[in-house]
């Protein structure tokens, strides 16, 4: 079994044609919307354009370091949009804006 635990390993598993593949089905079965957005209630598509630096991402539900099994498993992805995807990584700390004032002073 293959092993995704490097970042080279996993470099060359989202440039392989089997990932690539998968990409385009998972972002059909999903009809081009982020999974997430559509679970609180909101839409969120991106027009049906599967370049994958646009604003849309196919995320594995189980990561595929730790389940390598599931890597080309479309039961195990789901479209997520680049904000949705990133805040589930923790890539960026999402923090509230503080008011520049306090409304109890006002």
């Amino acid at each position: 079994m293959k092993e995704y635990k490097t970042k080279e390993q996993k470099l060359k598993f989202y440039k392989s044609k089997e990932w690539k593949q998968l990409r385009l089905k998972v972002l059909e079965r999903d009809n081009y919307e982020c999974q997430e957005c559509k679970r609180n209630g909101l839409v969120y598509t991106d027009n049906h354009n599967p370049d994958k630096h646009k604003r849309l991402d196919v995320d594995h539900l189980k990561e595929i370091e730790n389940f390598p099994e599931l890597a080309l498993d479309i039961d195990n992805c789901e479209v997520k949009c680049v904000k949705c995807h990133n805040k589930k990584h923790n890539r960026f700390k999402f923090k509230k804006k503080n008011n520049k004032w306090n409304d109890e002073k006002w």
